[in-house]
Protein backbone atom coordinates (compact mmCIF):
# COMPACT_ATOMS: atom_id res chain seq x y z
CA UNK A 1 0.00 0.00 0.00
CA UNK A 2 2.82 2.70 1.36
CA UNK A 3 6.65 1.72 0.48
CA UNK A 4 9.44 4.00 0.90
CA UNK A 5 12.50 2.79 -1.14
CA UNK A 6 16.16 4.53 -0.11
CA UNK A 7 13.97 7.84 0.84
CA UNK A 8 15.97 11.22 1.17
CA UNK A 9 14.86 14.46 2.21
CA UNK A 10 16.67 17.52 1.83
CA UNK A 11 16.23 20.76 2.77
CA UNK A 12 19.77 22.49 1.93
CA UNK A 13 22.52 23.09 3.68
CA UNK A 14 23.20 19.84 4.55
CA UNK A 15 19.80 19.64 6.53
CA UNK A 16 18.25 15.86 5.82
CA UNK A 17 14.93 15.42 7.65
CA UNK A 18 14.91 11.53 6.00
CA UNK A 19 17.78 9.70 5.24
CA UNK A 20 17.74 6.49 3.22
CA UNK A 21 14.55 5.51 4.74
CA UNK A 22 12.99 2.33 3.51
CA UNK A 23 9.92 0.87 5.09
CA UNK A 24 6.31 -0.83 4.04
CA UNK A 25 2.45 -0.53 5.39
CA UNK A 26 0.41 -3.21 3.80
CA UNK A 27 -3.38 -1.97 3.05
CA UNK A 28 -5.39 -2.47 5.84
CA UNK A 29 -2.86 -1.96 9.03
CA UNK A 30 -2.92 1.00 11.64
CA UNK A 31 0.87 1.78 12.08
CA UNK A 32 2.16 4.16 15.17
CA UNK A 33 5.56 6.22 13.76
CA UNK A 34 7.48 7.47 16.77
CA UNK A 35 10.58 9.33 17.22
CA UNK A 36 11.69 12.96 18.78
CA UNK A 37 10.63 16.18 17.89
CA UNK A 38 12.47 17.09 14.60
CA UNK A 39 13.02 12.90 13.90
CA UNK A 40 11.39 13.27 10.25
CA UNK A 41 7.83 12.09 11.43
CA UNK A 42 6.51 15.12 10.00
CA UNK A 43 7.89 15.15 6.47
CA UNK A 44 7.54 11.67 6.12
CA UNK A 45 3.43 11.91 6.23
CA UNK A 46 3.89 15.31 3.97
CA UNK A 47 5.38 13.28 1.30
CA UNK A 48 3.35 10.79 1.64
CA UNK A 49 0.31 13.38 0.57
CA UNK A 50 2.18 15.12 -1.58
CA UNK A 51 2.69 18.36 0.24
CA UNK A 52 6.13 17.80 -0.37
CA UNK A 53 8.60 15.63 -2.63
CA UNK A 54 11.55 13.34 -2.52
CA UNK A 55 14.97 14.52 -2.71
CA UNK A 56 16.47 11.05 -4.17
CA UNK A 57 14.60 7.98 -4.00
CA UNK A 58 11.31 6.54 -4.26
CA UNK A 59 7.49 6.89 -2.40
CA UNK A 60 4.99 4.04 -3.97
CA UNK A 61 1.12 4.23 -2.86
CA UNK A 62 -1.04 1.74 -3.94
CA UNK A 63 1.20 0.84 -6.86
CA UNK A 64 2.02 4.54 -7.79
CA UNK A 65 5.28 6.04 -7.82
CA UNK A 66 4.06 9.72 -6.45
CA UNK A 67 7.38 11.40 -8.44
CA UNK A 68 5.41 10.70 -11.98
CA UNK A 69 2.31 12.50 -10.39
CA UNK A 70 2.16 15.62 -12.63
CA UNK A 71 1.16 18.79 -9.95
CA UNK A 72 -2.28 19.11 -11.67
CA UNK A 73 -3.02 15.53 -10.64
CA UNK A 74 -1.99 16.00 -6.98
CA UNK A 75 -5.67 17.43 -5.74
CA UNK A 76 -7.27 14.42 -7.15
CA UNK A 77 -4.79 12.04 -5.90
CA UNK A 78 -5.01 13.88 -2.26
CA UNK A 79 -8.62 12.71 -2.18
CA UNK A 80 -7.78 9.12 -1.56
CA UNK A 81 -5.74 10.88 1.62
CA UNK A 82 -7.50 12.34 5.09
CA UNK A 83 -4.82 14.15 6.92
CA UNK A 84 -5.59 15.37 10.48
CA UNK A 85 -2.82 17.90 12.34
CA UNK A 86 -2.41 18.78 15.65
CA UNK A 87 -3.38 22.30 15.70
CA UNK A 88 -6.82 21.51 13.83
CA UNK A 89 -6.63 23.93 11.22
CA UNK A 90 -10.60 24.69 11.64
CA UNK A 91 -11.83 28.13 9.89
CA UNK A 92 -13.53 30.34 12.93
CA UNK A 93 -16.07 32.20 10.60
CA UNK A 94 -17.57 28.66 9.67
CA UNK A 95 -19.91 26.18 10.97
CA UNK A 96 -18.29 22.88 12.51
CA UNK A 97 -20.64 21.67 8.92
CA UNK A 98 -19.33 23.69 6.85
CA UNK A 99 -15.93 23.19 8.46
CA UNK A 100 -16.19 19.25 7.68
CA UNK A 101 -18.05 19.75 4.20
CA UNK A 102 -14.94 21.97 3.01
CA UNK A 103 -13.22 19.05 1.02
CA UNK A 104 -16.59 17.88 -0.46
CA UNK A 105 -17.68 21.06 -1.56
CA UNK A 106 -13.99 21.96 -3.37
CA UNK A 107 -14.64 18.41 -4.90
CA UNK A 108 -17.49 19.62 -6.55
CA UNK A 109 -19.79 17.19 -4.59
CA UNK A 110 -23.98 17.74 -5.26
CA UNK A 111 -25.33 19.60 -2.35
CA UNK A 112 -27.68 16.55 -0.91
CA UNK A 113 -24.51 14.02 -0.80
CA UNK A 114 -22.28 16.90 0.52
CA UNK A 115 -25.43 16.85 3.46
CA UNK A 116 -25.57 13.06 3.88
CA UNK A 117 -21.42 12.53 4.03
CA UNK A 118 -21.13 15.68 6.76
CA UNK A 119 -23.97 14.18 9.03
CA UNK A 120 -22.62 10.67 8.56
CA UNK A 121 -18.61 11.19 9.63
CA UNK A 122 -20.02 14.14 12.18
CA UNK A 123 -22.30 11.46 13.72
CA UNK A 124 -19.24 8.82 13.60
CA UNK A 125 -16.87 10.87 15.98
CA UNK A 126 -20.04 11.94 18.05
CA UNK A 127 -20.58 15.75 17.17
CA UNK A 128 -23.69 15.66 15.03
CA UNK A 129 -25.63 17.52 17.54
CA UNK A 130 -23.05 20.41 17.23
CA UNK A 131 -23.43 21.14 13.28
CA UNK A 132 -24.54 24.87 13.50
CA UNK A 133 -21.96 25.96 15.69
CA UNK A 134 -18.28 27.91 15.31
CA UNK A 135 -15.52 25.62 16.18
CA UNK A 136 -14.56 28.28 18.76
CA UNK A 137 -17.40 27.40 21.25
CA UNK A 138 -16.08 23.85 21.07
CA UNK A 139 -13.40 21.62 23.70
CA UNK A 140 -10.22 20.77 22.50
CA UNK A 141 -10.63 17.51 22.20
CA UNK A 142 -14.08 18.42 20.33
CA UNK A 143 -12.15 20.10 17.69
CA UNK A 144 -10.07 17.65 16.89
CA UNK A 145 -12.72 15.03 16.41
CA UNK A 146 -14.11 17.84 13.49
CA UNK A 147 -10.45 17.70 12.17
CA UNK A 148 -10.77 13.61 12.17
CA UNK A 149 -14.20 14.26 10.57
CA UNK A 150 -13.35 16.56 7.76
CA UNK A 151 -10.77 14.25 6.82
CA UNK A 152 -12.64 11.18 6.03
CA UNK A 153 -15.42 12.81 4.76
CA UNK A 154 -14.39 11.89 1.32
CA UNK A 155 -13.70 8.18 2.49
CA UNK A 156 -10.47 8.31 2.08
CA UNK A 157 -8.19 5.03 1.63
CA UNK A 158 -5.16 6.32 3.71
CA UNK A 159 -5.49 8.38 6.88
CA UNK A 160 -2.43 10.31 7.72
CA UNK A 161 -2.55 12.13 11.56
CA UNK A 162 0.57 14.08 12.95
CA UNK A 163 0.45 14.48 16.62
CA UNK A 164 -3.34 14.26 17.05
CA UNK A 165 -3.38 13.91 20.15
CA UNK A 166 -0.18 16.42 20.55
CA UNK A 167 -2.60 18.75 22.66
CA UNK A 168 -4.88 16.55 24.50
CA UNK A 169 -4.96 14.84 28.28
CA UNK A 170 -5.20 11.14 28.50
CA UNK A 171 -8.26 10.24 28.88
CA UNK A 172 -9.17 12.12 25.71
CA UNK A 173 -6.00 10.86 24.02
CA UNK A 174 -7.28 7.73 24.13
CA UNK A 175 -10.60 8.53 22.85
CA UNK A 176 -9.01 9.86 19.64
CA UNK A 177 -7.42 6.46 19.16
CA UNK A 178 -10.41 4.41 19.60
CA UNK A 179 -11.57 6.61 16.79
CA UNK A 180 -9.04 5.44 14.57
CA UNK A 181 -9.28 2.12 15.21
CA UNK A 182 -13.16 2.58 14.05
CA UNK A 183 -12.49 3.53 10.95
CA UNK A 184 -8.93 1.26 10.58
CA UNK A 185 -11.73 -1.55 11.34
CA UNK A 186 -13.12 -1.19 8.24
CA UNK A 187 -10.40 -1.08 6.21
CA UNK A 188 -8.72 2.38 5.98
CA UNK A 189 -4.53 2.78 6.16
CA UNK A 190 -3.93 4.56 8.97
CA UNK A 191 -0.66 6.18 9.70
CA UNK A 192 -0.20 7.98 12.98
CA UNK A 193 2.89 10.04 14.07
CA UNK A 194 2.79 10.74 18.39
CA UNK A 195 5.78 10.79 20.64
CA UNK A 196 3.54 9.64 23.48
CA UNK A 197 4.97 6.39 23.56
CA UNK A 198 3.15 5.66 27.40
CA UNK A 199 -0.49 6.03 25.23
CA UNK A 200 0.61 3.65 22.16
CA UNK A 201 2.28 1.03 24.55
CA UNK A 202 -1.85 0.48 25.38
CA UNK A 203 -2.05 -0.63 21.77
CA UNK A 204 -1.58 -3.59 19.66
CA UNK A 205 -0.09 -2.56 16.57
CA UNK A 206 2.82 -2.17 14.78
CA UNK A 207 5.75 1.01 15.60
CA UNK A 208 7.89 2.37 13.21
CA UNK A 209 10.79 4.68 15.24
CA UNK A 210 12.83 7.29 13.64
CA UNK A 211 15.62 9.02 15.18
CA UNK A 212 17.86 11.92 13.15
CA UNK A 213 15.45 11.05 9.73
CA UNK A 214 16.43 7.30 9.61
CA UNK A 215 14.35 3.96 11.18
CA UNK A 216 15.96 3.15 14.14
CA UNK A 217 13.28 0.20 15.31
CA UNK A 218 10.65 -1.60 13.78
CA UNK A 219 8.17 -4.05 15.75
Amino acid sequence: MIRFDNVYKSYGRGQDALKNVSLEIEEGELVFLTGHSGAGKSTLLRLIALVERVTRGQVIVDGRNLERVPRRQIPYYRRRIGFIFQEHRLLANRSVFHNVALPLVVAGHRSTETQKRVRAALDKVGLLAKEKVPPRSLSSGEQQRVGIARAVVNRPRILLADEPTGNLDPALSVDILKLFGQFNDIGVTVLIATHDLELIRQQNHRRIALSSGQVCAVG
